[in-house]
């Protein structure tokens, strides 16, 4: 059987999903729920931390607890990439993100750090790269307004993009259509990619960087990008808040069989 504490948080979870809180609104004080019947105060108390560890509320001197936006942005699977976006006009991965969602966006909310350095063992593997060897990495801070919302680093090997603005450190996407446009105009066409996802738990640096609540969890993102002969050109590491993006596919349905047929 379940401890009190936890059945009172799951059962002002479930007010919170059906609409009787709503997001912006201040949950009764301690004090309420105790003198309804609800439990005691450390029941309370405890039931509150668990609905805050689980990202629907949040909880302050002065203001309580406060039902929390549940608004996540929609993070597009395979339109992001849509060549059209970036090569012919100026809609690179993030922003397609905030249009898809119909959210406002300013380039400036991409910051990023651009920098020289030995390809870490995953880096290395990706680009079929020996130990040592060294790589630009360009990391990126995405943000939402003041709210960042995650964090994304691309490994290139040197050769690649030298001289282009893929490792120009101002801020924003680097130029018309982003890094893909540069390596597109540098005879390298992005032809297909793989991108893995790992949940874990946030490290601490990543909980500060990313302004997380205690208890909330980051989804990991791979990305491996080849030219249509197989050719690495990007790895990429991605941190994502899982509470503030929803992920979204939508693709073509494959028959291998078909293919055997012919």
């Amino acid at each position: 059987m379940a401890p009190k504490w936890r059945e009172l948080a799951d059962k002002l979870a479930e007010q919170i999903r059906t609409g009787a809180y709503a997001p912006g609104q201040q949950l009764p004080q301690i004090r309420e729920l105790v003198e309804a019947g609800e439990g005691s105060k450390t029941t309370v108390h405890a039931a509150y931390k668990a609905l805050e560890a689980e990202g629907l509320v949040t909880s302050s001197r002065g203001h309580g607890t406060v039902v929390r936006e549940q608004a996540p942005l929609k993070r597009l699977g395979i339109a992001r990439y849509d060549k059209a976006k970036w090569r012919d006009g100026d809609e690179v991965a993030f922003i397609a993100d905030r249009v898809a969602s119909g959210r406002a966006y300013k380039r400036g909310e991409q910051t990023q750090t651009v920098e020289r350095v030995m390809a870490p063992p995953a880096v290395a593997a990706a680009h079929g790269l020996p130990d040592g060897a060294e790589v630009y990495a360009r990391a990126r801070l995405v943000k939402e307004g003041d709210q960042p919302t995650h964090t994304l680093t691309s490994y290139y090997r040197p050769e690649h993009v030298e001289g282009t603005r893929i490792v120009d450190p101002a801020p924003g996407p680097a130029g018309r259509g982003g890094g893909f446009r540069v390596l597109y105009d540098a005879g390298y066409e992005i032809d297909h990619m793989r991108e893995e996802l790992f949940a874990r738990s946030a490290k601490p640096e990543e909980a500060e960087q990313l302004k997380l609540l205690p208890g909330e969890w980051v989804v990991e993102l791979h990305r491996t990008t080849f030219t249509a002969d197989g050719t690495v050109v990007e790895f990429a590491i991605g941190v994502h808040a899982a509470t503030r993006f929803a992920w979204a596919y939508d693709f073509k349905v494959p028959d291998s069989a078909a293919g055997e047929n012919k």
